[in-house]
């Protein structure tokens, strides 16, 4: 019987303009993903080259914010044509800033999503914390229809402790609240698994570091991108990794397999 294997990377790549002139097209035929979710491309498809959004052999799917230019968006590339593609969450509030795409292929449906960033003030908390839960509203929806869900990136979240190097420090800081964390412990009551700890239960994992202090170098970091799949699609969950030697952002990528 044959089988079907999807590589499935994601990456906040915080602006790709500036991401492609450190070689992010060579890095994509290097490493060859059937499948490429990228958050905060900070550009429409128009802004960009032939090159780019029709790269061989790729089909390409972009959200970008309408609100703001240069801000959030989001894009999927993918080696098969999807049954169907959605942008958005179908909510006016929340589908300007240009932070969601679905892709349904026949064996799930993944989401690529950029989550708000609540750090600003308590209004964009609010913000983060309700496009949370009509995220979650959503996929859940889905669910309950048969669907099996995947969902991949920029959470903006750590969850546990082990999921940043100085948790005591950051514990009155957007992005490891107690009511952010709250809600990652309800997707994974809900019955979505965190790829990767499925597989590395090991601290010192991340996925952000900040540039200005030079974090990077001494690994302090936040692991806020995430892979989250649905529990009944765990036997087709063949291993998640993060790609931390990647460099060309702030965040590196993220990535599972899975086989069908």
């Amino acid at each position: 019987m044959m089988t079907k294997t999807y590589k499935i990377i994601s990456w906040n790549i915080n602006g790709i303009r500036a991401v492609l002139g450190k070689g992010l097209l060579k890095w994509v035929d290097k490493e060859k993903p059937d499948i490429l979710c990228l958050q905060e491309t900070k550009a429409h498809p128009e802004q960009l080259s032939k090159e780019v959004i029709d790269h061989k052999p790729y089909f390409s799917y972009w959200d970008s914010s309408t609100v703001k230019k240069g801000y959030s968006g989001v894009a999927v590339y993918s080696k098969t044509e999807p049954i169907r593609v959605e942008k958005g969450l179908g909510i006016e509030r929340f589908d300007g800033e240009g932070r969601v795409v679905m892709a349904e292929f026949p064996e799930f449906i993944l989401f690529n999503v950029y989550f708000p960033n609540g750090k600003m003030n308590s209004d964009r908390l609010n913000y983060k914390l309700e496009f949370y839960e009509a995220f979650l509203k959503k996929i859940d929806a889905l669910k309950a229809k048969g669907k099996k869900i995947i969902f991949c990136g920029d959470v903006n979240t750590a969850h546990q402790t082990i999921d940043l190097a100085r948790p005591a420090a950051n514990e009155d800081i957007s992005g490891f609240l107690p009511i952010e964390r709250k809600w990652i412990d309800r997707v994974v009551e809900h019955g979505y698994l965190d790829s990767l700890r499925e597989f590395h239960p090991e601290p010192h994992l991340y996925t952000w570091w900040d540039l200005k202090s030079g974090a990077r170098a001494r690994n302090v970091g936040w692991r806020i991108d995430y892979f989250f799949v649905q529990k009944e699609l765990r036997p087709h969950l063949k291993g998640a990794t993060i790609l931390a030697d990647v460099a060309g952002s702030d965040h590196c990528p993220v990535a599972i397999t899975m086989q069908f």
